[in-house]
């Protein structure tokens, strides 16, 4: 029964290994592949919060701007240390996530439905502007590391950290991320999150603290946020500034994937993430300029033709097929 629960990671990881050998197989393939992995890691990281609990953080990006502001400060003030650098850049970016997690959901949380969306977003908008105003690391400047990077680490050293190593970790955390949904969801924290996405008041009275899992929920989302926006912002792009590490529409692409895929479940943010990334990346090489004015009308019409996402339809329809026991 145990193995049995962990099925459903098994075509996960054929996707992913399947996505390591076109990268690596075909030629010019690899960006395109890690473009991909990037919005699978973060519909698998937004999943955990959203998918789980059926709770919209419109102020998620906040926690992607500060893991990616946290790689920043780590890289900048402590670039002596070498490449430790680099892992106290990751565990700083996971720090300052978990504590902004904990601030915001000790009263966000206790809100419901559009009241929790707008103070999610005021959250998001005010920690930027908070930046800026008070010109906090760097201020609207931001943050700018190419040339300190090249210094410290050297130039093929810095130019492998911010192509193939940070790629590789994007790759690692959207496996970490499934492998920690999978653990929540056969965990008594998973049926209480079900059981209160589906009736938060009969959850409640059944006994279940949700405000406790909400929150457990929420900081374990906001530690992946973190990361993401360290490895793939950060350390890849070796830039901050916060108008583009706090752009709400990074939220916004993750809502999408994980309604395109399946809400609450583990393989539709990998499906949503790969068709949104698929579909963004090859109708801006074919439609330059106007392919976001192809790409909404085909994502709306396929979250109609399938309410429950792409995979939550299948596995409405395979429930007692051999096929639901890899589906979850």
């Amino acid at each position: 029964m145990k193995i049995r629960s962990y099925k459903p990671l098994l075509p996960l990881f054929l996707i992913y290994a399947l996505l390591i050998l076109i990268a690596v197989a075909v030629p010019g393939m690899w960006q395109p592949v890690a473009f991909f992995m990037f919005y699978v890691a973060l519909g698998q990281a937004f999943n955990i919060f959203m998918g789980l609990t059926g709770y919209v953080d419109f102020g998620y990006v906040a926690f992607l701007g500060l893991g990616a502001y946290g790689m920043a400060i780590a890289i900048k003030y402590f670039s002596s240390l070498g490449l430790i650098s680099i892992l106290l850049g990751i565990l700083l970016a996971v720090v300052m996530s978990i504590l902004l997690s904990l601030a915001v959901g000790a009263v966000a949380l206790r809100l419901r439905g559009a009241y929790f969306a707008i103070a999610t977003i005021g959250v998001n908008e005010g920690f930027r502007y908070l930046i800026e105003g008070v010109r906090l690391w760097g201020g609207s400047e931001g943050i700018v590391l190419s040339g300190l990077m090249r210094r410290t680490f050297g130039r093929e050293t810095a130019n492998l950290l911010s192509t193939f190593f940070s790629d590789i970790l994007i790759i690692a955390i959207a496996i970490l991320a499934a492998m920690t949904t999978i653990w929540i969801l056969n965990r008594k924290m998973g049926y209480a999150l079900l059981a209160l996405r589906e009736d938060e008041d009969a959850a409640r009275v059944m006994g279940i603290n949700v405000t406790k899992y909400k929150i457990m929920a929420f900081i374990t989302s906001a530690s992946f946020a973190g990361l993401i926006g360290a490895v793939a912002w950060t350390l890849k792009l070796t830039y901050v500034f916060p108008e583009d590490v706090f752009n709400i529409h990074y939220t916004v692409e993750a809502i999408v994937i994980v309604m395109l895929g399946g809400a609450g479940t583990l393989l539709g943010p990998v499906v949503g993430g790969l068709i949104y990334g698929v579909l963004k990346y090859y109708l801006s090489v074919v439609f330059p300029g106007i392919q976001l004015l192809i790409l909404a009308p085909m994502l709306i019409l396929t979250i109609i033709a399938f309410p429950e996402g792409i995979v939550g339809f299948i596995k409405k329809k395979g429930k007692k097929s051999r096929i639901s026991y890899y589906l979850r």
